[in-house]
């Protein structure tokens, strides 16, 4: 089934709000939907953005939020079809038109990225994830400018882990594994007792073949989180890599 499907609110949630303990209201879901999106439990999150907008549907950063999860989920064109239908209700909401510009530019819709970058650069340039996702788009379209446009993020929020860890799973996902080590390790730098910050530095050390800091890295994201089953699966992945593994990420961390 979509996790689209999923999203849909309408009649039928209306019976269940009785179900609802009384203090599960919509501030609870959005505190909910943060924490589990700081935790990458981008899953958890999806749901929790889908519960804000049970209790409000004009809830616009929980539209945008739905979007970004499903992004994050890999779920791109999903994430296209969510985005429009949320602009259909916030035509001008700065970072739904960026994570727009997101979806567009990970399925290959270059010109159309650019273009709702653009946008979202024109109603708000005063927000981080305005010009991470600029920074995004950027690199989707091979760009030497898209760390201008990281940096400008992270000027916005420099003593903000979060946002140096998002401009991380930016870079991993380009393969970009060297830079995205860096801002993991920035991001552990401001604040070290992140779980999914140690994830990322630990998944950006296994993608360049340094097994042994790799280890070390979902060691201590187990050690803030004994539920984070990621770093337990990559934790038994790690033996199994083998030489030539390692040697070819070493390698690649030389090209990138």
């Amino acid at each position: 089934m979509s996790r689209f499907e999923n999203l849909e609110f309408d009649d039928q949630h209306k019976g269940r709000s009785s179900e609802q303990p009384a203090l599960k209201d919509e501030a609870f879901y959005v505190a909910e939907a943060t924490a589990a999106f700081e935790n990458a439990e981008f899953e958890q999150a999806l749901r929790a953005y889908a519960k804000v907008l049970e209790f409000n549907p004009a809830n616009a950063t929980a539209w945008t939020g739905q979007v970004r999860m499903l992004i994050e989920l890999g779920e791109f064109q999903e994430a296209k079809v969510w985005a429009d239908k949320a602009l259909e209700r916030f035509p001008s909401e700065a970072e739904l038109l960026a994570a727009k510009a997101v979806a567009l530019g990970r399925i290959g819709d270059l010109k159309a990225a650019l273009a709702f970058s653009d946008a979202a650069i024109e109603v708000r340039g005063d927000t981080p994830y305005v010009w991470l996702s600029r920074g995004d788009v950027l690199l989707a379209r091979k760009e030497k400018r898209a760390n201008y446009c990281f940096d400008k993020a992270l000027e916005l929020e420099p003593q903000n882990w979060f946002f140096h860890w998002l401009v991380s799973r930016v870079q991993f996902y380009y393969e970009k594994f060297s830079l995205a080590l860096k801002h993991a390790q920035q991001a552990l730098a401001v604040d070290a007792s992140r779980c999914a910050a140690w994830l990322q530095a630990g998944q950006c050390q296994m993608a360049l073949g340094l097994a042994g800091p790799a280890q070390n890295s979902f060691e201590q994201a187990i050690e803030l989180n004994p539920h984070c089953q990621p770093a337990h699966r990559a934790l038994d992945e790690l033996p199994r890599q083998g030489f030539w593994s390692r040697l070819g990420g070493r390698l690649r961390g030389m090209f990138t």
